[in-house]
């Protein structure tokens, strides 16, 4: 069931594009400004709207890592936002000063695209913030993009129907005519993706006008649309069966985002509005439950909690795996990106990519479950709360480890913004971690 719990009607104009972090819902408008709002209570951030673009803004996307904001707009150009403090990091010209209709980050935020209404699509290196490379799509304008889930690949969809594959030096892979009145919207499952040969599988069916926008959810488990018949449907993706159908926009419903950690879905309309939508959380498939999960906590899970978790979020293949290293629920929950690599052996970067996405948004429900820690006490690395932070030279906190880590792993630039690092000495905050001792003296206390 889904449930309508916010309306918000900031913008004197049509929403074009709206879109998730894991703290914050950001919208654009004809009007020629972005919103940004928290998803503790839907309010704008102090720094909203961000203003800068000339026209009307047709799109916005953030980073993986939520501390960055993209926009482009008909001024012909992509802003790239901070979004700590709403300052504007860079203005991106596409080249050929035509309208920009599309941006998106590519899984690692090593890349932007941009995609404008002459067809040329540009490739941004978001560490020195230039054009690293551009081509172009046969015919019409480029309207949609998305990613792959492990970045080794990224779609273009345009305006004559076509839909074009490339992979991150801009090569094209792959071309298909998809639709014969032209492609409004493209999105990728989270589901693992070999090749890049596109091959029909269905169609869904139950909008009476074109459809303006689509998108998966974070889990894959459902598609919802929207479209001039101001209506938003929302399909089970493995049966093809429609779940919902929403009708409370009065005009064209222009775009639709599920937020990734939580259970909420923003649509946004010509009628100048976005409604934001709550779904019941569904219990995990039959025959592989977690018993009692709301009461055993997943740091109590047994390895047969493990499996059966695994298997309700379509990673039946590592049931093996884990059991033969002995995970439970309180190893399952300190699992990292390192360890599934060099411990578990898993060499697929869109497998570990999707196990590790599965696992973060257990972490988030099971904090949310019992209490929610501060957002400036958690590390922006490994958004867990930190015990020895230290300032960088890009003025953001770290843990310790997780940065130096980053540093030797990495490169020299900001895990929040990409640029490069005037410096890598770490300097110690021990005005922040006497905070987070203070306030885990508090939760003590009260617990």
């Amino acid at each position: 069931m889904a449930t309508l719990i916010h309306t918000l009607a900031d913008h004197s104009d049509d929403v074009n594009y709206c879109a998730f972090s894991s703290s914050c819902l950001a919208t654009c408008s004809l009007d020629k400004t972005i919103r940004v709002y928290s998803l503790n209570n839907f309010t704008e951030l102090p720094y909203s709207p961000l203003k800068g673009h000339t026209y009307a803004v047709h799109c916005c996307c953030f980073s993986p890592s939520g501390h960055v904001l993209a926009s482009c707009s008909t001024d012909g150009t992509t802003m790239v936002w901070d979004t700590r403090n709403g300052r504007m990091l860079a203005v991106l010209e596409q080249p050929s000063g035509s309208p920009v209709r599309v941006c998106r980050f590519s899984p690692e935020s090593t890349y932007l695209v941009s995609g404008a209404a002459d067809g040329s699509v540009v490739l941004w290196n978001m560490q020195s913030l230039k054009l690293y490379r551009s081509g172009n799509v046969k015919d019409g304008s480029l309207v949609a993009c998305a990613f792959s889930p492990n970045g080794n690949f990224f779609v273009t969809g345009s305006s004559c129907g076509d839909l074009t594959f490339w992979d991150d030096k801009m090569r094209c892979l792959y071309n298909e005519k998809a639709h014969d009145l032209g492609v409004t919207c493209c999105d990728i499952s989270s589901q693992p993706i070999s090749g890049v040969e596109l091959k029909y599988k269905c169609t869904l069916n139950g909008h009476s006008a074109p459809v303006l926008a689509c998108a998966f959810s974070y889990d894959g488990q459902m598609l919802v649309s929207g479209s001039v018949d101001k209506c938003v449907i929302i399909y089970e993706t493995s049966t093809g069966n429609t779940l919902h159908t929403l009708s409370q926009h009065s005009r064209y419903v222009t775009t639709c985002a599920f937020a990734p950690y939580s259970p909420l879905l923003a649509t946004g309309s010509m009628d100048k509005t976005v409604n934001i939508w709550q779904f019941d959380l569904k219990q995990p498939c039959a025959g592989n439950t977690v018993e009692n999960e709301s009461k055993v906590t997943v740091e109590d899970w047994s390895e047969d909690d493990v499996s059966a978790w695994l298997c309700a979020q379509d990673l039946a293949d590592f049931v093996g795996l884990f059991k033969m290293n002995n995970i439970d629920g309180k190893e399952l929950l300190n699992l990292t990106k390192e360890s599934l690599t060099n411990e578990l052996k898993i060499e697929s970067l869109g497998l570990r990519s999707k196990v590790l996405q599965k696992i973060e948004e257990l972490r988030m429900t099971t904090i949310s479950v019992s209490v929610t820690i501060p957002d400036e006490f958690l590390c922006p690395i490994t958004r867990e709360l930190m015990k020895d932070p230290v300032i960088a030279s890009d003025g953001y906190s770290y843990e310790r480890e997780a940065m130096e880590n980053w540093i030797s792993t990495r490169r020299r630039s900001s895990p929040m913004t990409n640029l490069p690092l005037p410096s890598l000495i770490l300097t110690p905050n021990r005005t922040l971690k006497m905070a987070i001792s203070r306030w885990l003296e508090t939760q003590q206390k009260y617990s």
